[in-house]
């Protein structure tokens, strides 16, 4: 890959010990990137030898446009999940530098064939941050220094999508987005509009998870999941412009009928759902 940031963030980051892989992630790695895009590089390690944060800093210092100002957060330093990083501008292009640990993942992946997954509240995720993300990244990404194959062994594991874990999601999220809008039914009484729009925000979400699971692709974020969603081989017919409609119905107050539009959504997911969980 030729990519004058890339060029000059590899040699630095494949300078120092303890990164076991170097990926591009993100909207880059998809090729659905604007102009704009911040470059997603996952730093991978084994965390049995991990490596130093002072060195990468130190290594990262040379090329950030901040230089000595550069803040990295320790390993685990943004919590479990999101595991550390940092922020940083190269030649006016926002890169963000993600902490992977190979081992976390591949027990993932392990779970995963046995149709296991967990969900975290996590900043930055609104609605959840599901362990499969990690799945979803591994398989997207773009390898730009794997030594020792240690991410393309990873990566290999990732796909073809997990039978199991296809219908443990499509179960939990579609029992989910249903309890979301009975919840949101309750608060219809007292005219809640906050609550009834995160129950709602929680149902679409769920819809969301299903869909991707039903057409075996895993869902990395919610930022863009319906637009995304809309483009899949099996989908629902109108899904970005009925989304539309309930938020600008709850936006206007209307909230029993953005419930009732949601609801036929819901009804929509089921029917999908059922055919093509049963055709397999």
């Amino acid at each position: 890959m030729t990519d004058p940031i890339i060029d000059r963030l590899l040699p630095v980051l494949m300078g120092v010990p303890g990164i076991a892989a170097i990926v591009l992630g993100g909207s880059r790695a998809r090729g659905t990137a604007h102009q704009g895009s911040d470059y997603d590089i996952g730093l991978y390690y084994d965390p049995a030898d991990p490596f130093e944060v002072p060195a990468l800093a130190s290594a990262v210092a040379r090329i950030a446009d901040e230089g000595d100002a550069v803040e990295l957060t320790p390993i685990g330093g943004w919590g479990p999940w999101i595991n550390g990083g940092a922020w940083i501008t190269v030649a006016g292009s926002a890169v963000d530098l993600l902490y992977r640990d190979l081992a976390a993942v591949n027990a993932v992946v392990d779970a995963a064939q046995r149709g296991e997954f967990t969900m975290a509240y996590q900043a930055g995720h609104p609605h959840v941050f599901a362990s499969t993300i990690w799945m979803g990244e591994a398989a997207v990404a773009v390898p730009l220094h794997d030594p020792a194959g240690a991410f393309a062994a990873l990566q290999s594991r990732v796909l073809p999508y997990p039978e199991a874990l296809r219908r443990a999601l499509v179960e939990r999220f579609a029992w989910e987005a249903r309890f979301a809008l009975a919840n949101a039914r309750k608060a219809l009484e007292r005219q809640d509009a906050t609550y009834v729009a995160g129950c709602a925000f929680r149902a679409l979400s769920s819809l969301a998870q299903v869909l991707f699971a039903l057409n075996r692709r895993y869902l990395i974020n919610e930022k863009g999941a319906f637009s995304e969603a809309a483009t899949l081989p099996s989908t629902l017919s109108g899904l970005e412009s009925d989304v539309r409609d309930m938020w600008r119905r709850i936006g206007d107050g209307e909230l029993e009928a953005a419930l009732n539009r949601l609801d036929v959504l819901l009804e929509a997911q089921e029917k999908l759902a059922s055919t093509m969980m049963s055709s397999r």
